[in-house]
């Protein structure tokens, strides 16, 4: 009996491995494709997702890898610097290329543990009490007792697990490529630039120092067959119709297409089967928050999955993972509707993106917008009117270090500044950590393996009840 079959190799995939391993919970992963994609459908990493990887010990790896650009302009390529003191240590945005942050990922899950195996896929299921019979194309077949669909938007596992997936259908369509170009980028840019004052959805830009340019280009219509993928030709008709030159593309090393469908599954758990990333949700690419939005919801997921396999997870556990991550999604999905709507080069959709280029002139409305982007304001409705209650915390300076080293192990979190306190019935799930901090409003705090703050005060009674409430019973 394996614990835990993950369907998907990519970033949510791969994360949701490494959490799991990190608890000690059996993992196979299963991915459809022989090798890694080289296709770049995201381009880097917020700033929640980079504290993610902070609070494991990995964030180091990401941004050796990666270049840090300044956090301006991506509610709709508004352009508009970042608002000063953000919440947050990395107030950048992270490029680095979709293969590479599941190159990292997956070295991270291997690494820690996780059974990987390309080429496999599922193709049916069936589940008990007990746990989930997995069928594979090659006539095997598996038993878990949980399966996680992180198989992307047109998911097998969802649609196996009789999950609607309702919402709009893609209504514009853009081409993305990496290719050469046959004319010098000094010549190139200008036409680019000018071509960007109207059309946000078109861009040509060299990669790093290599020959190859990345071309973002709308596309003509709308591909009833979403298996087709471009040609070269329809890159440069495109090119061609829209800024009135091909810039002499050539010698491409990858083409694809993306819409702006939006969808969200009605429900992220069918008995012992849970959905996570573009499983869940798919969504225009604006704003660069697919990605980190997939990697975000195997953050809190997977603790909690562990804690079923462990035994220890009271009730409820496992559907806080729908009740608080639908509503992360929902949001994202609403956001990326609207800077599709901002970005149309009609008349209506550009009066209204006038009007909001003058509001994000006000600092709060800057503020609002770049964090709903880079997800430091997600607060979880855990039922408290403490402000701090269902917020993620940011790395506080404490006299031994930052808090983040503390939380690389994954368990509980109970930061006390007067160390009055005590969790001791929940010692193999619960740190106690003695510490101040001058950044911390609260006499102390119980923070989740996610990074949440589950509790605040300085009673001992209503502590317990919330230690009971997320790490069970006291042993």
């Amino acid at each position: 009996m394996i614990d835990v079959i993950i369907a998907g190799g990519g970033p949510t995939g791969m994360m949701l491995a490494g959490e799991l391993r990190l608890h000690g919970v059996n993992v196979v992963l299963l991915e459809r494709d022989p090798e890694p994609t080289k296709v770049v459908r995201a381009l880097g990493l917020h700033a929640r997702s980079i504290e993610v990887m902070d609070q494991r010990g990995i964030a180091g790896r990401f941004l050796d890898a990666g270049t840090t650009h300044p956090l301006a302009g991506f509610f709709a390529g508004i352009d508009r610097p970042a608002p000063e003191r953000l919440d947050t240590k990395y107030p950048v945005v992270l490029g680095l290329p979709q293969p590479q942050i599941e190159r990292l990922l997956t070295e991270h899950a291997i690494e820690a543990g996780a059974d990987i195996r390309r080429g496999s896929t599922v193709v049916a299921f069936s589940q008990d009490d007990e746990g989930v019979t997995v069928e594979l194309s090659d006539g095997t077949s598996l038993r878990a007792r949980y399966l996680v669909g992180c198989d992307g938007g047109r998911s097998t596992v969802r649609k196996l697990a009789g999950i609607d997936f309702p919402g709009e259908p893609t209504r514009v369509e853009t081409l993305l490529g990496e290719m050469e170009i046959g004319i010098p980028w000094e010549e190139a840019m200008p036409l680019m630039l000018k071509v960007r004052e109207t059309q946000k959805r078109f861009g040509v830009g060299p990669i790093g120092g290599s020959a190859t340019y990345r071309v973002v280009v709308p596309a003509e219509g709308v591909n009833e067959d979403r298996s087709v993928m471009p040609a070269l030709d329809d890159f440069k008709e495109q090119l061609v119709r829209i800024a009135g030159t091909d810039f002499g593309v050539h010698s491409p090393r990858w083409m694809s297409r993306f819409g702006d469908a939006t969808r969200q599954a009605e429900r992220y758990r069918s008995g012992r089967v849970f959905l996570a990333g573009d499983a869940a949700h798919i969504h225009p690419p604006t704003g660069g928050q697919g990605l980190n939005l997939g990697v975000q919801d195997a953050f809190n997921l997977g603790w909690k999955l562990a804690a079923a396999v462990h035994g220890w997870a009271p009730s409820g556990l496992l559907d806080t993972y729908e009740a608080e991550r639908h509503p992360v999604a929902e949001e994202v999905l609403n956001n990326t509707r609207a800077q599709i709507e901002l970005m149309k080069v009609e008349p209506g959709p550009q009066s209204v993106r006038r009007l909001l280029t003058e509001l994000v002139r006000f600092e709060e409305v800057n503020r609002y917008l770049t964090e709903k982007i880079i997800a430091v304001s997600v607060r979880y409705d855990l039922g408290s009117e403490d402000d701090l209650v269902g917020k993620r915390i940011g790395d506080l300076a404490l006299k031994r270090g930052g808090l983040y080293d503390q939380m690389h192990a994954g368990r509980g979190i109970l930061l006390d500044q007067a160390g009055t306190l005590s969790a001791d019935g929940w010692a193999d799930r619960v740190d106690h950590l003695v510490d101040v901090s001058e950044d911390l409003g609260a006499p102390a705090v119980l923070i989740r393996p996610d990074g949440h703050v589950a509790w605040a005060g300085e009673d001992q009674a209503s502590l317990e009840g919330e230690l009971a409430r997320w790490f069970g019973d006291a042993r």
